[in-house]
């Protein structure tokens, strides 16, 4: 081969080379940008379970809160039954002493 031809030869293998590291380089560079895409994704993910924890727990809390409620309700209705039973009695011994007085 001429010198020339070897020349070409090498140059254009150089040149190959060359296409070849940068087209390396831009794998590279979108490997990169596809592992900060996942770890977006993965922020989005664990965002969005707080989001679901914190409403679950908000869920649970008003629950509770209305399981108080209703205690409370409970309670209140068992004082008001209390005081029907006490306001019962008084009025039959009232009514008793009544008769025993006649």
């Amino acid at each position: 081969m001429s010198k020339i031809a070897l020349f070409l030869r090498e140059y254009e293998r150089g040149r190959e080379r060359k296409r070849s590291k940068g087209r390396e380089k831009e794998r590279e560079i979108e490997r990169e940008r596809e592992r900060e895409r996942e770890r977006e994704r993965e922020r989005e993910r664990e965002r969005e379970r707080e989001r679901e924890r914190e409403s679950e727990s908000e869920s649970e809390r008003e629950s509770e809160r209305e399981r108080e409620r209703e205690r409370e309700r409970e309670r209140e209705r068992e004082r008001e039954r209390e005081r029907e039973t006490t306001v019962a009695v008084s009025n039959y011994i009232t009514m008793k002493k009544i008769y025993l007085a006649a």
